[in-house]
């Protein structure tokens, strides 16, 4: 069971039946080994009908612009970095485990600011110059 630590709040714990875990092969160099032991693990776990995940962190996660979150709302993350399978499927819980925690802070809001009167005098000034720049330009008509 991934317990996803505080941040500024309380932890959340995803129980075991949230989780389903399907082993493959993985791909990739590794001999012959590869061939034969189904490494790779292929996690999901169902973002919008989780009961576990507080209602403003699933909105965050499920509005994230993630290939790996299906148009169901299914997470989907592989994991076949190691050789051997509980390595895989710890690496791919520690992944489970940061996206979460991604979601659970809330973008800062943007304070609007406006330019100073010195920058827009800058950049007229800079306008100004080039506008001279191609109005000096000349057409040579070399027929």
């Amino acid at each position: 069971m991934p317990t996803i630590a505080p941040m500024g709040g309380q932890a959340i714990d995803i129980p075991e039946s949230e989780i389903t875990e399907r082993f493959v092969r993985a791909a990739g160099p590794g001999g012959q080994n590869v061939n034969k032991v189904a490494t790779a693990v292929e996690l999901r776990f169902d973002i919008a009908g989780s009961p576990s995940l507080p209602e403003p962190v699933r909105e965050r996660l499920l509005s994230r612009r993630d290939r790996r979150v299906t148009a169901e709302g299914v997470l989907v993350i592989n994991a076949q970095r190691f050789r051997t399978q509980e390595r895989n499927r710890q690496d791919a819980r520690e992944r489970l485990a940061a996206f979460i925690e991604a979601g659970r802070q809330a973008p800062r809001k943007r304070v609007a600011t406006r330019p100073t009167r010195a920058s827009r005098e800058r950049r007229l000034e800079a306008k100004q110059q080039r506008s001279t720049l191609k109005r000096r330009r000349t057409v040579r008509d070399w027929d």
